[in-house]
Formats: structure tokens, C-alpha cells, sequence
């Protein structure tokens, strides 16, 4: 798998080497002019389709540094802004990562936001419109964003629920863009290129996958994803052969079912015969 060079400080990530992207329409497009325009942008998708690395491919493109947070239900308001933290017989404050993102002009990425909670996600909103400021109430002060910080989410539309969905409040406030695993013809070059497998058992991996995908229709929650077909291609490179790479890569980790995960085994064991 390709790998990418990066220097870390202080919580921000800036990419020297470009992260494999390959693009499926005008995503690229899209995401300029929203940071043309400085507007905050939503990524939706199905897990393991490529919204973060899309997201690191465009900080790339911009130069721009990169402050990552996986948000999830215990994620607090103060895990985001700053704390104040006892430092021998002192009490200093520390900045959280969106303020250190909105302190240095970085793209702050929060990541599978509706993970986090409700009350934690509000604050948020004074940076998503002109305002473009951060409230951070244990000091008594309002931070004006820096002219080159952007704010960047993504979440899975599939585990949408009840109690886990942006509020449309939230959702209005972004300019939203839909991701998907790409076509089979440009999956099967992401494939080659990411796990360093030839065409012929990439194409094989794709296909095996465009029919394991309908299985969704069946009870499995989580379909084949692009991020899995490259480990199992990664693992064929290794040394496995094709169907174990595939059962411990792909079907394993999609289901503990017994019958789900004989069928998808079945799906594979026809794309790569000389296996079974």
C-alpha cells in the first residue's frame, strides 16, 4: 500500500507526498471552490469508500495542514476546544485540536461526525457560517478563525438512525458532497495502485465485490469495501493465497453470521477458482 510522507506538530499533519486519489467525477472540483470560498464541507459515504483519503489528497493539493478527530458518543465539547490542565503548581490551558486548527488556518477533519454527541457538535456552529468564529467560554473569548481554516466532516449515511443523524439545523450549515465505491473499471486502479496486485486479480477482486455487495439486501449491515479489497490485495502480494487473503481481509471483519459468510465466500471462490 502507498504510503505518505508527513510532518506532525502540535496536532497538525502537513502531507509532502501526494495521497493517492483517484478521482470519480468532479469531487476535486467541488471541494476547490468550497475552499475558494472557505465554505465548510460534508463528506457522506459508506465506510472504507475513500472520503479521508480523498479529504488528504485535497489538503495536499492546498498545502494545508490537517487536524484529524475520530469523533465518538464520550467526545465532549472541551475534547474539541481546550481544558485547563494542572502543571505542577500551575493551572495552564491546553487548546483542543479544532482550536489549534482554527488558531493556525488548518483544515480540521472530524471524522464519522453523528458519532459524536449532540450538545458537542453545536459547537461548531458559529464557524460554519460568517461568523467563522470559536466561542471558548472557560476563557472568556471569542477566536476569529484564521483567513485559511476550513472545517471538514464526514459520516456514514447507512447507520443514520434516530438518535445517531446531524440535526438538519447542522447539515444546512455545509456544502454536501456524496461518495460511493467507485465504478468497477476505476476501483480495480485504485486496487492495483494501493495493494501493488496485478490487473488481473484486481479486476477479479472488484468483480467478486460488485456481487458481494448485493448481499446488503440480505442482512449484511457493512458491504464490501474498497479499503478491503485493498488489504486482501495487499495480503495476495504477501504471500496468501487469494481466498484466505480475502476471508481474513473482507469476510471476517463484514460478518460473524456463518451462512452470510459461507455465501460471500462462495462469491469469491467463483472469481478465483484456482483456490477452491
Amino acid at each position: 500500500m502507498s504510503e505518505t510522507k508527513m510532518a506532525e506538530s502540535n496536532g497538525l499533519r502537513l502531507l509532502f507526498d501526494e495521497p493517492f486519489y483517484q478521482p470519480v467525477a468532479n469531487e476535486v472540483g467541488v471541494f476547490m471552490a468550497a475552499w475558494g470560498r472557505r465554505l465548510p464541507v460534508m463528506l457522506k459515504g459508506p465506510t472504507g469508500c475513500g472520503k479521508t483519503r480523498f479529504l488528504e489528497h485535497m489538503a495536499w493539493r492546498l498545502k494545508r495542514p490537517v487536524v484529524t478527530v475520530a469523533c465518538h458518543e464520550d467526545l465532549t465539547s472541551s475534547d474539541l476546544v481546550g481544558r485547563f490542565l494542572i502543571e505542577g503548581d500551575e493551572t495552564v490551558w491546553q487548546d483542543g485540536p479544532l482550536t489549534k486548527a482554527v488558531r493556525a488556518g488548518a483544515i480540521c477533519y472530524l471524522d464519522e461526525i453523528v458519532e459524536a454527541r449532540t450538545d458537542t457538535t453545536v459547537v461548531i456552529h458559529p464557524l460554519t457560517d460568517h461568523r467563522r468564529s470559536l466561542p471558548i467560554e472557560k476563557l472568556g473569548v471569542e477566536i476569529t478563525a484564521h483567513p485559511d481554516f476550513m472545517l471538514v466532516i464526514s459520516y456514514n449515511p447507512g447507520y443514520q438512525t434516530v438518535l445517531k443523524d446531524l440535526k438538519p439545523s447542522t447539515k444546512q450549515r455545509f456544502v454536501g458532497m456524496n461518495f460511493n465505491y467507485p465504478p468497477a473499471d476505476v476501483e480495480t486502479r485504485i486496487v492495483m495502485k494501493e495493494a501493488g496486485i496485478d490487473e488481473a486479480r484486481a479486476r477479479a477482486l472488484v468483480a467478486a465485490a460488485g456481487k458481494a455487495r448485493n448481499l446488503k439486501e440480505q442482512g449484511l449491515q457493512e458491504v464490501t469495501s474498497t479499503r478491503a479489497l485493498i488489504y486482501a490485495g495487499a495480503l495476495m502480494v504477501a504471500g496468501l493465497d487469494a481466498l484466505e487473503a480475502c476471508t481474513v481481509a473482507i469476510i471476517n471483519p463484514q460478518t460473524d453470521d456463518p451462512e452470510l459468510a459461507e455465501a460471500l465466500l462462495e462469491i469469491f471462490r467463483t472469481f478465483f477458482p484456482e483456490q477452491g
